[in-house]
C-alpha cells in the first residue's frame, strides 16, 4: 500500500495508507460519530469541501449499494477512516468501499489513528489539513473556497420534476439529500427541484402549493443575496427550512448565524421539543447555527433545542405556516421520531392551499 499523510494547519500529522484515488486535496476535516451510514455520508452534498472522517473504526463492512445514494455521486472531498474492509458482505453490495471512493475520483486514507484525529479537531475546533505522499512536503493553500463555490458546485443547474400528485412542492436545492425528496414523493407531492438561485417570481409562475428549502454545505452568510428571496416566498407559501434552508430562514428575518467549534455530525443527536418537552433522536450534519439570542421572538418561536448543548435546533413563525429544523427529519434514526414534522408540513400545505392560511394569518 501507498503511505499516505494527513497534515492540520496546525501541525499534526497522521499517516496511513492511501484508499480511493490517490491524490492530493485540502479542505476542512471534519468527523462523523454515527456506526452506520457510511454511503449516505460519502453521498450528502452538505460534506462538499470537506475531509470526512470516521469516527466508527471499521468502515466499508456492509460494502456500497445504489439504494444507499444521496445524490448521484459522492460529493466529500476525501475521507479517512481507521479500518476500510475490502471484502464486504451483504445481500445488496455491488462493490466495495474503496471501489467506490477510486470511481468517484476521491481520495482517502485508512488505517489512520481516528481517535488522535478527532481528539485533535476537538481540540483545536475549526481546522483544515491536507492529505499529502510526503510528510515534509511544502503545503500551500488549505482548500478554501470563494463565497457560495461549495453550493453553486453540488445545486441543480436546470429546474428538474418528479412524481405527480395534487400538492405541488418547489424544493430550492442548496444541495439536497435524495431522501427528502423520497419522502416528499411518498406524501404523494409532484416535486420540481430547482437551482439555488432562481429568483421568486420564476418560482411562483411554477404555481407551487408549498416550499422546501433544502440542506447544503458552506456558510450560510455566503448567500445573502438570496435573502430576499426566501423572505417573499416564506410570506406567500408554506414553508419547510431543513438543515441549511433553517439557516436562512433565520437569516432573511435578520437572525444571526455562528461556526460552531466542531459542528454536529452522526445520528445520535439529541432534540428536546419545548412545547412538549419529548426528547427526540436526530441525524445531523451542520458546523453553523443560528444564534438565539438574535431571532426576533415577535415572528418566530423555539420549537427544538439540543440537549447536549443548548443550540438553536427548530423555529416555527408565529403566523405564518413557516418553520424549520436544524437537523434532518427524514433520516430517522429514531427511526421515527421527527417523521411527522413532514405530515405536518403537508398538512400546511393542504391547509392553506387557495391562499386561505395566508388571509388569515394577515
Amino acid at each position: 500500500m501507498t503511505k499516505g499523510y494527513l497534515i492540520l494547519e496546525t501541525g499534526e500529522e497522521f499517516a496511513g495508507d492511501w484508499i480511493g484515488e490517490e491524490k492530493e486535496i485540502a479542505g476542512e476535516v471534519v468527523f462523523n460519530t454515527s456506526m452506520t451510514g457510511y454511503q449516505e455520508m460519502l453521498t450528502d452534498p452538505s460534506y462538499a469541501g470537506q475531509i470526512l472522517t470516521f469516527c466508527y473504526p471499521l468502515i466499508g463492512n456492509y460494502g456500497i449499494s445504489a439504494n444507499n445514494e444521496e445524490s448521484n455521486q459522492p460529493a466529500v472531498s476525501a475521507v479517512i477512516s481507521s479500518e476500510a474492509c475490502e471484502e464486504p458482505s451483504h445481500y445488496e453490495s455491488e462493490t466495495s468501499f474503496s471501489a467506490e471512493l477510486k470511481k468517484a475520483g476521491i481520495p482517502g486514507l485508512a488505517q489512520v489513528d481516528t481517535r488522535a484525529l478527532v481528539a485533535a479537531i476537538r481540540k483545536h475546533r475549526t481546522v483544515r489539513g491536507k492529505l499529502v505522499f510526503s510528510s515534509d512536503k511544502q503545503i500551500s493553500g488549505w482548500g478554501e473556497y470563494p463565497d457560495g463555490a461549495l453550493v453553486r458546485g453540488v445545486s441543480v443547474t436546470e429546474p428538474e420534476v418528479y412524481g405527480k400528485g395534487e400538492q405541488h412542492i418547489v424544493m430550492m436545492d442548496f444541495g439536497y439529500k435524495k431522501s427528502i425528496l423520497d419522502y416528499l414523493l411518498k406524501q404523494e407531492c409532484k416535486v420540481t427541484v430547482v437551482p439555488y438561485h432562481t429568483t421568486a417570481e420564476q418560482i411562483k409562475n411554477l404555481d407551487p402549493d408549498g416550499i422546501v428549502l433544502s440542506n447544503g454545505p458552506g456558510d450560510p452568510e455566503e448567500l445573502k443575496g438570496i435573502y430576499p428571496v426566501i423572505k417573499e416566498l416564506t410570506e406567500t407559501y408554506p414553508t419547510l427550512g431543513i438543515c441549511l434552508g433553517h439557516q436562512l430562514i433565520a437569516l432573511a428575518y435578520g437572525a444571526e448565524t455562528e461556526k460552531m467549534p466542531f459542528g454536529h455530525r452522526g445520528g445520535n443527536h439529541p432534540v428536546k421539543d419545548v412545547l412538549t418537552g419529548k426528547v427526540c433522536m436526530t441525524s445531523q450534519n451542520h458546523g453553523y447555527v443560528v444564534k438565539e439570542e438574535s431571532l426576533d421572538s415577535a415572528e418566530f418561536e423555539v420549537l427544538f433545542r439540543n440537549v447536549n448543548d443548548k443550540s438553536l435546533e427548530g423555529i416555527r413563525h408565529v403566523s405564518l405556516p413557516v418553520q424549520s429544523v436544524q437537523f434532518h427529519p427524514e433520516a430517522h434514526p429514531g427511526p421515527s421520531d421527527t417523521e411527522y414534522i413532514f405530515t405536518e408540513f403537508i398538512q400546511q400545505v393542504t391547509n392553506a392551499k387557495g391562499g386561505a392560511a395566508y388571509a388569515e394569518a394577515k
